[in-house]
């Protein structure tokens, strides 16, 4: 049985895209190729924002959207598929009417929900071209694992601070992110965004690349990156590119694989689950040697006279954005070399961001024999937040 013919192209659409007809490469027959394809974004943050833009407006035909989240002011800076007016609403939502405005000729399904082992197949299924947009380890595995194990093309992008990578994985016998990274790095060397920062153009430029990819393997035009990954430096301008090669011992598409079903990838990466807030522990419960306090807690303690030594762990430039009355501020990762600088007849209340870095230090203060320690969850964004809403969040 021969396969459907793509669609036919309206006039509208003939004049819509009149660019990538005039195309060789494209044509009549590219165009209608591209009408009748499918690709799932999973993530509609940095990179879904500018790969979903340009898939939408050169036509592809289906787009899937994957994303639980909510539109947050420090999103915008770099999210482009968002608006002001969407604050606090859905990213799926605003997503699909965004991309709808720009193309009503396609078609945007809403999946909003985690992406979870549970039903990663059932959502990739139904998909051409899958684009990882993710920002975490574990969705980068699971995600992976899926389109390995369903035959589909794995358009990758990744960005941190002001570098980028990009590649495509699982495409006609090319390798995996497995075969890249055969194992996750360890949780505590992997800061998020939210902790390290990204200049906002750096998910652009990465995700107009996904972008390329996706409608290359569509078109079946030119040279994707299935076995190179490409790696960009903003600072100093710079591409450079590694080869790739399938590793036949590979645990998911290797000769003999021991991953035939997707795992639980949170345990697999060593990682909590993702939430909006990171939580080291129950609210007030004592954690590897010392306690949890939510912030409002935290309040009641010191206006009944509590005086802890309060300790920043954030960066100096992140105290320059703002600030508590803090007794000290040491980095994280330099606390070990001046514990020397800290009181052991008191109290000390750790607190950084957003409570994952705290939890970190306070379980070096108690490994260091410290007594009395105490984590603000949620950190000082919840605390401008809860607190003190006349402070800035970042």
């Amino acid at each position: 049985m021969s396969p459907p013919k793509p669609p036919q192209l309206n006039n509208e659409e003939i004049a819509r895209y009149s660019r990538h007809l005039l195309l060789p490469q494209v044509g009549m027959e590219g165009q209608r190729r591209l009408k009748a394809a499918s690709v799932l974004c999973i993530g509609a943050g940095g990179l879904g924002s500018p790969l979903t833009l340009y898939l939408a407006a050169a036509g592809v035909g289906k787009l899937g959207i994957v994303d639980f989240d909510r539109v947050d002011q420090s999103n915008l800076q770099r999210q482009v598929l968002h608006s002001t007016s969407w604050l606090g609403k859905s990213k799926v939502e605003s997503a699909r009417a965004r991309l709808l405005d720009l193309n009503p000729n396609i078609e945007v399904v809403m999946h909003e929900e985690p992406v979870t082992s549970q039903n990663a197949l059932q959502l990739i299924e139904p998909y051409d071209v899958i684009a990882d947009g993710t920002d975490n380890f574990p969705t980068r595995y699971l995600v992976n694992d899926a389109c390995v194990l369903l035959e589909k093309p794995n358009v990758y992008g990744s960005v941190f601070r002001f570098e980028g990578q990009a590649s495509v994985f699982s495409h006609q016998g090319g390798p995996c992110y497995r075969c890249l990274y055969e194992e996750p790095p360890p949780p505590e060397l992997v800061p998020s965004c939210a902790e390290g920062g990204v200049l906002g153009i750096v998910p652009g430029l990465i995700g107009v690349i996904q972008a390329t990819e996706a409608m290359k393997i569509i078109l079946e035009q030119g040279a994707t990156l299935s076995g190179r990954l490409l790696l960009y430096d903003a600072l100093d301008m710079e591409f450079r590119e590694l080869r790739l090669r399938k590793n036949p011992d590979c645990a998911v598409c290797g000769d003999e694989p021991t991953v035939t079903e997707l795992i639980d990838y949170h345990q697999f990466c060593g990682a909590a689950p993702q939430h909006h807030v990171e939580l080291p522990a129950e609210q007030g419960e004592p954690t590897e040697g010392f306690s949890n306090l939510t912030v409002r807690e935290i309040k009641d303690k010191l206006d009944a006279g509590w005086s802890p030594f309060i300790l920043d762990v954030r960066k100096p430039h992140e105290a320059d954005i703002v600030r508590i009355n803090s007794d000290l501020l040491i980095p994280h990762e330099d606390l070990l070399a001046r514990l020397d600088e800290l009181p052991r007849d008191r109290e000390i209340l750790v607190h950084c961001k957003v409570g994952g870095r705290s939890a970190k230090a306070a379980t070096t203060l108690v490994a260091a024999d410290f007594d009395g320690v105490v984590n603000m969850l949620g950190g000082i964004t919840a605390w401008a937040q809860q607190i003190d809403p006349t402070l800035p969040t970042y």
